[in-house]
């Protein structure tokens, strides 16, 4: 006998004690293009921003303006800007780690950028070249330039949760960088669990923490890396403590290519799964994000890593638009 059952979206059943609507921050072609060793062509990056505006998604950061020897798969940052319609209602941040970084894209057009800094001295050194302390102070230099021009800053701190070099990494040391960051004046502040350590219990008592020494709930992020497979618990435990802002990857690429045993990022689409689940309006059309990694996946040359998209994508049959 045949089923006619759609598989295809999961049941919802909501939770009063859940935040009824969250805003995924889509970092797929910045994050999740960047360490892929192979030239993407900046037409197919174009291409993938359009799909992913197109699947719903109001928050798509765009690139980063680093050095080309630093990130060459980014080298055609001012390129992309001048093919993305910044005026289409969709918020494309783009990173900047210095204060050239942000002149290049403020002059490409862009109207909302990010800064960086690490809780960890170690991560600092390696993936920046440069201590905490002179990272802090280029950063809030950086953040203070942006704002005068009259673009909103958003603030990335990796190393939250755990370092390769330096293990576990205390609550209070993030507390610290965390109000640090916040006092320079970036809007909202993402928590990186670089390397994937996390687990839901250490997510929520950082959260807390932060909380608890000033920080507004709805200022925090969490951009989960699924390294042991605990990026969805992660989220979820987020969620039981009000925060409303989750950082994915369609698909399930990227990762930091500076820090060690730092896997994929949270898939997009195996978020939005869990969030519909839950009844939480992410406005996301699953089934247009996942023909989106899978015509990702034949651009790379690989099968997207996501779960959804393993489930999802043989049942979709009109393949018109994937190649």
């Amino acid at each position: 006998m045949t089923s006619t059952v759609d598989l295809g979206l999961p049941m919802a059943v909501p939770d009063p004690e859940l935040p009824s609507a969250v805003r995924i921050y889509e970092v797929g072609p910045r994050d999740g293009l960047q360490a892929e060793k192979v030239p993407v062509p900046v037409e197919v990056k174009a291409e993938f921003v359009r799909r992913l505006v197109g699947a719903g998604l109001s928050t798509v950061e765009l690139t980063s303006f680093v050095s080309p020897k630093r990130i060459p798969q980014l080298a055609d940052a001012r390129e992309l800007a001048a093919l993305t319609d910044f005026d289409a209602g969709v918020r494309h941040p783009v990173l900047v780690p210095n204060a050239r970084g942000l002149e290049d894209a403020l002059a490409a057009g862009a109207r909302e950028v990010a800064v960086f800094a690490s809780v960890t001295e170690s991560f600092s050194k390696a993936n920046l070249g440069a201590p905490r302390s002179d990272v802090a102070a280029a950063q809030a230099l950086v953040t203070k330039d942006a704002l005068a021009a009259g673009v909103d800053v958003r603030g990335y701190l990796s190393m939250v949760f755990g370092d390769p070099w330096e293990g576990p990494v205390p609550v209070d040391a993030v507390v610290e960088a965390s109000v640090a960051m916040m006092e320079t004046g970036v809007h909202s502040l993402s928590l990186g669990d670089t390397i994937g350590v996390a687990t839901p219990g250490h997510v929520r008592a950082v959260v807390r923490a932060l909380v608890d020494a000033g920080i507004a709930v709805d200022r925090i992020a969490l951009h989960a890396h699924d390294t042991y497979g605990q990026a969805l618990a992660n989220v979820y435990a987020a969620l039981t403590v009000g925060v409303t802002e989750f950082d994915a990857s369609t698909g399930g690429v990227g990762g930091c290519p500076f820090a060690l045993s730092a896997t994929g990022n949270l898939a997009t689409e195996d978020l939005a799964w869990m969030l519909r689940g839950l009844g939480i309006d992410t406005g996301v059309d699953l089934t247009t994000l996942v023909e989106t990694s899978t015509w990702l996946a034949g651009h790379l040359g690989r099968p997207s890593p996501s779960r959804v998209v393993t489930a999802l994508a043989p049942s979709i049959t009109d393949r018109s638009e994937l190649t």
